[in-house]
């Protein structure tokens, strides 16, 4: 009897159970909404509010809704017709024309404005074009930076890379002695290749360590331009492979020769393929004997291009070099900044603290100066260098470090605070103006000092420079503006001008534990 009583119990739930789970719900008890608590508004009702479209956004997959705006095309994308560039025949004169070189060469050629080929371009190219070693002896300014670089993408151009290559394996090159100069060779790179696309990377120290190791480990490159020391240390990490460099190109073989690094060189050349599977371009300012053997062995019967350094300073740059004292430099580059109303100025020094004392100075009669030496960061040297390209610093004092690789456009004066001691370093400072067929004016001073320095350059250019005696005027100093910071220094201490005296409050006396006191010496009876 209990376990029928037990089985009909069970029977009659389940089939409660049932019946409820079928029944429809009914008005008078409606399911009861979550409450929202400090949600806000959904964006739709803001929108309607404001009167601001409701459509429903764009489905990638389906396409569906309103399209959004596309990008703006990249410039490898943009037409380009060659008969917008037109450049009549000129006698005495070769035009980029007449080299059979790609459009996307020509259009970037056209943008930067060049229209006939410097002295070196003309006699280089046709050989290096066909794929041919060269040596060249030819100053910065020259334009042997883009003969190589055009050079390069017409090569690359005409035999493409294959299609899987390992990370770190570059099929160009390119030596420089100094980081400014990696950066300016790079800089020209992107300028000649904006409508190609290849992947460019410069490698030099002091900076960047980390950026420049995860772009070598990122995927393969076609171009490196390197500093020797930064190049050897990736590549005995492994992260650097040059067994399959195509071009090799070597730049101010002269420089890396002075600053030792011709050993570092010498193992990187003999990384990369025999000088019979690669193409060399060599480059030095002046060849000496080593010079003239290390070409030797690393190019295969090149073709010889020499232009004199003369023809670089003489036909460019209006030389003058005033007569002065010591105590006359100032007042008269003060006076010839300001009179003349001078806006891109590059001081050359032979020191490094001549250029921060200098360009204190300067500051305090209101000239907009910076300082660009050996003693200055790297990251700071770059921005410097920025800032004087975009015309933000008005001066910049230097010491020999921007002489060589330092591309400025628009530079209108050099002025030579102090004559260098070697002439070389003169050509190579009078060079930053009056380049790209600008003229240019170079300013130098010759004190009691420096004018025995006067004599070896004239010898070294081949011609007489031109002595002239400042006017009175030019030697009286105007009044200060004022005392600014010193430029190239940061200021002392956490704050505050620490010449002055602090003010202090009444001190307290100290009160020695006596465990910390030192026993005294007895003092001595006898006198």
């Amino acid at each position: 009897m209990i376990r029928r009583l037990i089985e009909k119990l069970k029977k009659s739930r389940k089939t409660a159970t049932t019946q409820k789970a079928q029944e429809p719900r009914t008005a008078s008890r409606p399911l009861r909404e979550p409450k929202e608590r400090g949600r806000r508004p959904p964006v739709a009702s803001k929108a309607k509010k404001k009167g601001v479209s409701t459509a429903p956004r764009s489905n990638k997959r389906t396409g569906s809704g309103a399209s959004r705006p596309r990008k703006k095309p990249s410039p490898r994308q943009i037409p380009w017709d060659p008969s917008s560039f037109d450049v009549p025949p000129e006698e005495g004169k070769t035009r980029f024309h007449d080299l059979n070189l790609p459009d996307p060469i020509m259009h970037a050629i056209s943008d930067l404005g060049f229209r006939y080929c410097t002295p070196i371009q003309a006699e280089l190219l046709p050989s290096t074009l066909a794929g041919s070693d060269a040596t060249g002896q030819a100053q910065t300014g020259t334009g042997k930076s883009a003969a190589f670089l055009i050079t390069i993408y017409a090569h690359m151009l005409a035999h493409p890379a294959p299609e899987k290559r390992r990370p770190g394996t570059p099929r160009v090159l390119i030596l420089a002695p100094t980081r400014e100069l990696a950066l300016q060779i790079e800089k020209d790179a992107r300028d000649l290749g904006k409508y190609l696309d290849f992947k460019i990377l410069s490698i030099y120290g002091g900076m960047g360590y980390d950026s420049q190791r995860r772009a070598l480990e990122s995927g393969p490159l076609d171009m490196v331009m390197a500093t020797p020391g930064r190049l050897l240390d990736f590549k005995r990490q492994g992260l650097l492979n040059l067994s399959q460099v195509e071009i090799l190109v070597i730049d101010e073989a002269d420089r890396m020769l002075d600053m030792g690094f011709i050993p570092d060189v010498r193992k990187i050349v003999y990384s990369t393929p025999p000088k019979q599977k690669r193409q060399t371009l060599f480059f030095s300012a002046t060849v000496t004997p080593e010079v003239e053997r290390l070409a030797e062995q690393w190019t295969r019967d090149p073709v010889h291009v020499e232009i004199e350094p003369e023809h670089v300073a003489a036909e460019s740059v209006n030389q003058i070099v005033y007569i002065v004292t010591m105590d006359q430099k100032l007042p008269l580059l003060v006076n010839l900044i300001l009179k003349e109303k001078l806006d891109r100025v590059l001081v050359f020094t032979n020191r490094r603290d001549q250029t921060t004392h200098l360009a204190d100075r300067l500051a305090r009669y209101g000239i907009n100066c910076a300082v660009l030496s050996g003693d200055v960061p790297q990251k700071k040297r770059l921005r410097t260098l920025e800032a004087f390209r975009n015309g933000k610093i008005r001066v910049l004092v230097a010491t020999d470090v921007a002489a060589r690789g330092l591309h400025v456009e628009g530079i209108s004066h050099v002025v030579n605070y102090t004559l260098p001691r070697d002439p070389e370093d003169y050509v190579h400072r009078i060079g930053r103006t009056g380049r790209a067929g600008a003229t240019g004016i170079a300013v130098s001073f010759a004190c009691e000092n420096d004018s025995f320095y006067i004599p070896p350059i004239e010898e070294f250019i081949g011609e007489p420079l031109h002595c002239i005696m400042p006017e009175d005027e030019l030697l009286t100093l105007p009044e200060p503006k004022g005392r600014p910071p010193s430029v190239g220094k940061k200021p002392s201490g956490r704050g505050g001008d620490r010449s002055r005296p602090r003010k202090r409050g009444p001190q307290r006396s100290r009160k020695r534990h006596p465990g910390n006191q030192k026993p005294r010496a007895a003092k001595s009876s006898q006198g």
